[in-house]
């Protein structure tokens, strides 16, 4: 059975590996992680990921501390590299091949971000960690994964998180918050739901690259979607 998507990215949130602990890396969700990543690929897609890094320590946050904001998002693309050598990790104990790619260079760990290297590991079938975001100070995991979705051609940004899309308020407080199974990036703008930053989200608005928010904590939820099921909320330019 065809592939809706053949080539994607998988945006994961820093936080979602934390598990129920509160600060670091949960061995059971990288685990999960892993397992439904390597089923991704079994099924023939092309898997890119980026993670962030607020498990371990958010840029942003440390303004409060005294820390310049710049130095901050430097810490904290840092710890989106260990989050990516963990996943590294733990796709390589299943069985998968990976490679880390880092805007920063580190070449006792992983590999410089070269564009068309990027996309022959992708053809080769590996699984591609891209880490330390955008290689730069005041811009998010976000930004960096759609910023590489669109250098590498991605078919779509796969956003897992820990709700089933977008709704119209907070399900977590609303309980009237209905979904949306589709919704435009106007439409998004105009009702003002969060999804990603502006500048991430512009970046896919004018590159005419999908993005579906889905829920990655339910087992078989990324299976499902590649094989064309209705899951998550699509944001598209329609």
């Amino acid at each position: 059975m065809p592939l809706k998507y053949k080539r994607i990215l998988l945006k994961l949130s820093g936080e979602a590996l934390m598990g129920k602990q509160n600060y670091g890396i949960d061995a059971d969700r990288l685990s999960q992680y892993a397992e439904e990543i390597k089923d991704a690929i079994e099924q023939g897609a092309q898997v890119a990921v980026v993670i962030g890094g607020g498990n371990i320590f958010r840029g942003m946050n440390g303004t409060q501390s005294g820390i310049d904001r710049a130095q901050g998002d430097y810490m904290g693309m840092l710890a989106t590299v260990i989050n990516g050598m963990a996943l590294q990790s733990a796709l390589e104990n299943v069985g998968m091949y990976t490679r880390l790619l880092s805007a920063i260079k580190m070449e006792q760990i992983c590999e410089p971000y070269i564009r068309r290297r990027a996309i022959r590991h992708l053809e080769k079938g590996r699984v591609v960690i891209f880490g330390a975001g955008t290689g730069n100070p005041y811009f998010t995991t976000d930004t960096a994964a759609s910023l590489r979705a669109i250098e590498v051609q991605a078919d779509v940004i796969l956003k897992g998180t820990r709700v089933d899309g977008i709704y119209t308020a907070d399900p977590e407080k609303d309980p009237n918050a209905t979904r949306f199974d589709t919704i435009s990036f106007r439409e998004v703008y105009n009702k003002n739901l969060s999804v990603m930053d502006m500048t991430a989200f512009t970046l896919c608005e004018e590159n005419n690259l999908p993005i579906i928010v889905f829920d990655m904590n339910k087992k078989g939820n990324l299976h499902n979607l590649l094989a064309g099921d209705n899951v998550g909320t699509l944001v598209t330019n329609k």
